[in-house]
């Protein structure tokens, strides 16, 4: 015979999963979505399971239809709920992955951020199928006083998209028309091209260049080294015969004969945002203009007003190492077209 608790024990949770309409009288005692989240994790469990219980009967956090305590209706809410958050898909995009993938995004506090946004992680413009990465909001240390730029704290308030690759010469000319790179090849970057016709890609898919902020930061990926993370250097590294694993540059490319050009994107090791080629390969043109820093700490930063001259950022394939470095910064004219400069693209979740 069953005892008398266990009558007792099913008595309590059928009362608690009684539908929320006959416990209170609004609808938004059945809200879903996220609602269940209580510690902002965007994940409905345990976490906030033990959080609901903590408060039971009292007018404390859990009470989400707001009738003044939290009860079985509150608890039929989180239990709806369960699980991981949904995701807002911007409209311009395909979704591929809603959540960060630990073997790309190995650091948790970076997965953290990303999922806190309430974006997916990986998406493809739908356009274009270019396929983007979300880089989360967060500060950094930006710039190396070795090269006499003032290291300066810098916040970027929203998250954005990122191009997972460069630009490739295919997705150029699907838009554009024509392939002006040198060194061709339909997955290669696209180079030779100017800081304006980048504008007239841009303009014509709805993407933008990021700013040189933003590229520093998706850079670094959370390292504060030379360079980004790679296998077996999770926090980066300041070795600079390590560069070979995430980027193609000077010293292995222009051997065999082949000629220092630039080779398919994706072959080298990915940051720990998922983003592959932003050491090495082609320089890669930002929105901002040429100038110098500012010591100051700087929010949401696009740079000096120079129309003359653009930052190009990354290195290429005809540059040593120095130039793949995280800091490292140069400048090219806005008309000015060249083998090695090419780009990736960003664009802002709406």
């Amino acid at each position: 015979m069953p005892h008398p608790f266990a009558f007792r024990l099913r008595f309590v949770i059928a009362s608690f999963l009684v539908p929320c309409a006959a416990l209170a009288a609004t609808p938004a005692a059945c809200a879903q979505g996220c609602t269940g989240d209580l510690n902002g994790d965007r994940t409905v469990d345990g976490a906030d399971l033990g959080t609901l219980l903590g408060n039971w009967g009292d007018p404390g956090k859990g009470d989400f239809n707001r009738d003044g305590t939290v009860d079985g209706c509150d608890l039929g809410v989180m239990l709806g709920a369960w699980g991981a958050c949904p995701v807002t898909v911007p409209a311009w995009a395909t979704l591929v992955e809603a959540q960060p993938d630990p073997a790309v995004v190995t650091d948790p506090a970076l997965r953290a951020a990303i999922i806190a946004t309430g974006r997916p992680w990986r998406v493809r413009d739908t356009a274009t199928q270019i396929e983007m990465l979300l880089v989360p909001p967060g500060s950094f240390q930006m710039g190396e006083q070795v090269r006499v730029e003032p290291v300066h704290p810098v916040t970027l308030t929203n998250a954005f998209y990122m191009g997972r690759y460069e630009v490739t010469q295919a997705q150029w000319q699907a838009r554009m028309g024509s392939n002006p790179s040198y060194w061709q090849g339909a997955n290669r970057p696209v180079e030779q091209v100017s800081w304006n016709t980048i504008e007239g890609f841009c303009s014509a898919t709805g993407m933008r260049l990021p700013t040189e902020a933003e590229w520093e930061y998706a850079y670094r990926a959370g390292t504060t080294t030379a360079f980004h993370a790679m296998p077996g250097y999770p926090n980066g590294t300041n070795e600079a015969n390590l560069a070979r694993l995430i980027a193609w540059h000077y010293y292995n490319t222009c051997t065999g004969g082949s000629g220092c050009g630039t080779r398919a994107v994706g072959l080298k090791a990915a940051n720990t945002f998922g983003l592959h080629d932003m050491a090495g390969n082609v320089w890669e043109m930002v929105f901002d203009g040429y100038g110098s820093y500012s010591a100051n700490a700087q929010t949401d930063p696009t740079g000096p007003q120079n129309p003359g001259l653009r930052v190009i950022r990354g290195g290429s394939a005809g540059t040593g190492t120095d130039a793949v470095r995280s800091y490292y910064r140069n400048n090219t004219p806005t008309q000015l077209t060249e083998a090695l400069i090419g780009f990736r693209v960003a664009r802002t979740p709406k």
